[in-house]
């Protein structure tokens, strides 16, 4: 069955939504209590590498939206989504990042939304979205994780994310020098 096809059946989706929410909320609770399984992380690539997210930090995933573009801002601030109602600030991370790389595009590619408790509406264009990796089962390599296959993994903190100084402020530079009035 194809995805067009999986994804008809309301009635497959609540069950495929309610065992997500009630593994979401099992782990949450191990989370605070540190008991119970090993956390597991969002495995995403963006541009040439691969990131893990916390699942605490991480909110929805949808599919691409095409931004309206806000004037004046930085290359990497591709403007502005609709996500069920909500706008949120589309950043291409490859580009905040310095990497040269392509927009996603494709079937694959995806957004990813910042978690409500962040306070920020915001959302991560990925090329692709791995699913859950299990960080504690990874071995450290200075910053980065390897997993099993050999891939190298790199964890990326949403909430350290929107706390950059950079990363707040998307206005492109005018060349002006006269202050606003105060």
């Amino acid at each position: 069955m194809n995805e067009g096809q999986a994804g008809s059946d309301p009635s497959a989706r609540r069950t495929r939504l309610r065992a997500y929410q009630e593994q979401l909320l099992e782990r949450m609770q191990a989370a605070k209590s540190g008991s119970g399984a090993p956390i597991q992380q969002l495995g995403m690539q963006v541009g040439a590498g691969r990131y893990l997210l916390d699942l605490l930090e991480a909110g929805e995933i949808v599919s691409l939206a095409t931004p309206t573009p806000v004037p004046l801002t930085l290359p990497w601030y591709l403007g502005l989504a609709n996500v069920r109602g909500t706008l949120v600030g589309v950043i291409d991370l490859a580009r905040y990042l310095g990497e040269d790389a392509p927009l996603p595009s494709g079937p694959a590619a995806r957004m990813i939304t910042f978690a409500p408790p962040l306070g920020f509406n915001c959302a991560l264009l990925a090329d692709r979205v791995y699913g859950l990796r299990q960080a504690s089962a990874m071995t450290r390599e200075g910053d980065a994780l390897r997993d099993a296959e050999g891939t190298l993994w790199t964890p990326l903190s949403l909430a350290a994310l929107v706390r950059e100084e950079r990363f707040l402020h998307v206005a492109r530079a005018t060349g002006s020098t006269t202050q606003p009035p105060r």
